[in-house]
């Protein structure tokens, strides 16, 4: 495989990488599900632009880790057809940096989105 050295070639390939990871990665919408439901409790409660650079770099770095899980499944299951403990490893790794960062992703919402949320919500009841 040659590398493309048109820009617009190399795009198209990369959302053709993302698009893959969205769509056969169960995981990865449900990150999306939660992104949206963070964006409208984001818009609704009128973050500031910073917060809103915070969560923004959130849900992209949670993103591109379940990309990089699949980048890191797809890569093992290529090297070999066999159960191989380095194999459990590195996908096992992989998925569990997935999970640091989505654990992550949760207290970073939380931090933005839980003192401003809890006002909206006690001036409302």
């Amino acid at each position: 495989m040659q590398p493309s050295s048109d820009l617009l070639t190399s795009f198209k390939h990369a959302f053709s990488g993302v698009w893959y990871v969205v769509r056969t990665q169960r995981n990865a919408r449900i990150h999306l599900a939660v992104a949206l439901v963070v964006i409208a409790l984001g818009l609704w409660l009128g973050l500031s632009y910073t917060q809103w650079a915070v969560i923004v770099l959130t849900i992209g770095l949670v993103l591109a880790a379940e990309a990089f899980n699949t980048v890191a499944e797809a890569v093992v299951d290529l090297a070999t057809a066999e159960r191989h403990p380095l194999a459990k490893i590195a996908k096992d790794v992989a998925a569990g940096a997935v999970l640091l960062m989505a654990i992550t992703a949760v207290l970073v919402g939380l931090l933005i989105l839980g003192p401003p949320l809890w006002r909206t919500l006690l001036a409302t009841f």
